[in-house]
C-alpha cells in the first residue's frame, strides 16, 4: 500500500471490528442456499439476484421478516424462531465441507493481531455460527470479542450491533473514555456502513458484495483487504481526523 501520510510513532489504532459475511468469509452464496431451503417449500423463495438486491445485510430474523412482509403473510414469533432454527441447521450441513475466505484477510488479521490491536467480529449471523467460520480460517485466536445476532435486539443498519462491539472494546482496552474514531470497521453492505458510522467509528468498505458506488458512505474504500496493512489503517483513520 502506497505511504502517503505518516503513521506517527504516539498515535494507536484502539481496534478492527469486522463483519463477518461477505468480509471474513465468503458465506453469502452458502446463506442464501441455507435461505432458500427453508423459504422454497412454503412458496417464498427469490433468485440469488434478489437475496443480492435486498436481502444481503439482514440478519436471519429480518430476512423472514421481510420474505413474509413481501408476501402479505403474518409471521407469529414462534413461527419465527422455528424458521431461523430450520435455517441455522440447513447452514450447518453446508459448511461442513469449509467456508471460502478472501484475498488478504487471514495476512491482515495476523498482522494487526502482531501489532496488538484490538480485534473483534461484528455480525448479523448467529454466534455460533460466526465462530464456525472464524475457526473455519483458523483465527480464533486473534479475536478477543464478538457481537452477534444472538447479542442484540436490533440489527444492522442500527447501529446498536457496533455500539456493544465498542463498549467490549472499552472494557477489554481499559480505556476510560473511548474515541470511536480510532476504531476502525470494515464492511460490505450499506447497512453494515450505516450501523458503523452511526456508532461513530472509521469504516472502510469492501467491493465484495457490492458495488463501489453503493459504499459511498464509507470513509474509504477498497477492494481487497489486501490493499490494507496496520500501518495503513494508521495512515488512514489520522487522515480522516485532520
Amino acid at each position: 500500500m502506497q505511504n502517503v501520510f505518516d503513521a506517527g510513532a504516539s498515535f494507536k489504532l484502539q481496534a478492527v471490528i469486522f463483519d463477518c459475511d461477505g468480509v471474513l468469509v465468503d458465506s453469502e452464496p452458502l446463506h442464501y442456499r441455507a435461505l432458500q431451503e427453508v423459504l422454497t417449500p412454503l412458496g417464498l423463495g427469490h433468485d440469488y439476484a434478489r437475496y443480492l438486491e435486498h436481502y444481503i445485510g439482514f440478519d436471519d430474523r429480518d430476512a423472514f421478516r421481510e420474505a413474509f412482509r413481501e408476501a402479505g403473510r403474518d409471521l407469529d414469533g414462534r413461527t419465527l424462531a422455528e424458521l431461523v432454527e430450520a435455517k441455522d441447521g440447513a447452514l450447518r450441513k453446508i459448511v461442513a465441507d469449509g467456508v471460502p475466505t478472501f484475498p488478504g484477510v487471514i495476512e491482515l488479521v495476523r498482522e494487526l493481531h502482531g501489532h496488538n490491536v484490538l480485534l473483534g467480529v461484528a455480525s448479523g449471523a448467529l454466534r455460533h455460527e460466526v465462530s464456525a467460520f472464524v475457526a473455519s480460517l483458523g483465527l480464533q485466536d486473534c479475536f478477543s470479542i464478538l457481537v452477534a445476532a444472538d447479542d442484540v435486539e436490533r440489527s444492522k443498519p442500527d447501529p446498536q450491533t457496533y455500539i456493544k462491539a465498542l463498549d467490549e472494546v472499552r472494557v477489554l482496552g481499559g480505556h476510560g473514555v473511548l474515541d470511536a474514531r480510532n476504531c476502525v470497521a470494515v464492511e460490505d453492505t450499506p447497512a453494515g456502513i450505516q450501523s458503523a458510522r452511526t456508532a461513530g467509528m472509521y469504516v472502510v468498505g469492501i467491493t465484495n458484495s457490492f458495488p463501489r458506488g453503493s459504499l459511498e458512505d464509507a470513509d474509504h474504500i477498497v477492494g481487497s483487504l489486501s490493499e490494507l496493512d496496520h500501518a495503513g489503517l494508521i495512515r488512514l483513520v489520522r487522515a480522516g481526523r485532520s
